[in-house]
């Protein structure tokens, strides 16, 4: 044996194999891209040409004077003429924004109160809950012109269910009576709204984090209080979109008063002033086209705050 022995070098552990990256597939075949195509372009196309054209179609002709007969060089560009006129000359205008006003008002009230009364009360899961929820919300399924027919048969002063059930001497006529008429279609159409906001409330009560509620429970916080102390300020998404949801089914409807009278007789709606300017018997191209405009202007002053909250909120997150 030597004396001096040469000591073993140390040797570095060998880590894991360094991982072979497997190529990404970026390329899509020519079926893919294909069904890709389809799906996007056929949606994108339908929308362009039945909401975008339309739309600015709308707009362009607002600031026209056309009777919508012959072909698009008869039109006579007038400028804001139509806008004006609308405003100071127009008979029908202002009582038709008095009567989406009152709409809106009515249905910001009736159907959201009892909408959320309801929610509540089937958030404490009663016995057939489901079933209550499932009836309630039928309405909703409904169209705003099925609901005109049914709430006329209720209305009817010969033989209506309403007159029928007050045994009044002498029948009201609820819709021919200018004076009450546009209350009664609000009954109508909150009797449909309901139904929605209930949903929507359901679905946030569903969402409210049962913790909150102990702990309020805990500091001696009643029902009531931890209710509208609480539950109800941390549904503020949810009041927001049923805000807007209200605001829009309120600058939106017109089914309902075209299916009973028209919109005639204390029913004028802006939605009935575009319909009876376009397609009426003196074909006003333009003064209806200026009346969707202010339609639309009033709907995005709603919307796109709205739109804006959520992708700011979506944005920080």
């Amino acid at each position: 044996m030597t004396a001096l022995q040469e000591k073993p070098k140390a040797v570095a552990p060998e880590g894991p194999p360094p991982r072979r990256r497997g190529k990404r597939a970026t390329a899509l075949a020519g079926t893919d891209k294909l069904v890709l195509g389809l799906m996007l372009g056929i949606p994108t196309i339908v929308h362009v040409l039945f909401v975008w054209i339309p739309a600015l179609g709308s707009i362009a002709l607002s600031f026209s004077r056309w009777n919508g007969i012959g072909g698009f060089e008869d039109i006579e560009w007038i400028g804001v003429g139509n806008y004006v006129e609308i405003f100071t000359e127009y008979p029908r205008f202002w009582p038709a924004v008095q009567h989406n006003l009152i709409w809106l008002v009515f249905l910001l009230v009736v159907p959201t109160c009892a909408g959320l009364l309801l929610a509540v009360l089937l958030d404490r899961e009663i016995k057939g809950s489901r079933i209550y929820q499932s009836a309630l919300y039928m309405p909703m399924v409904l169209s705003l012109a099925l609901i005109g027919f049914i709430w006329q048969l209720i209305y009817t002063p010969d033989g209506g269910l309403l007159n029928s059930v007050l045994g009044l001497d002498k029948p009201i006529d609820f819709i021919g009576d200018s004076d009450i008429n546009l209350y009664a279609v609000l009954v109508a159409a909150a009797w449909r709204h309901t139904g929605y906001i209930m949903l929507l409330y359901l679905a946030g009560l569903k969402g409210v984090d049962p913790s909150l509620k102990e702990a309020a429970a805990l500091d001696g916080a009643s029902a009531t209080q931890t209710f509208f102390r609480v539950t109800f300020p941390v549904m503020k998404p949810v009041n927001i979109v049923v805000a807007v949801v209200t605001v829009i089914e309120a600058l939106r409807a017109f089914d309902i008063v075209y299916v009973i009278n028209k919109g005639r007789n204390g029913l004028e709606l802006l939605s009935v002033l575009v319909t009876d300017n376009i397609i009426g018997e003196a074909s006003r191209i333009g003064r209806g086209s200026a009346v969707a405009v202010i339609l639309l202007t009033i709907s995005l002053g709603v919307i796109i705050p709205y739109l804006y909250q959520v992708f700011s909120k979506e944005n920080r997150t």
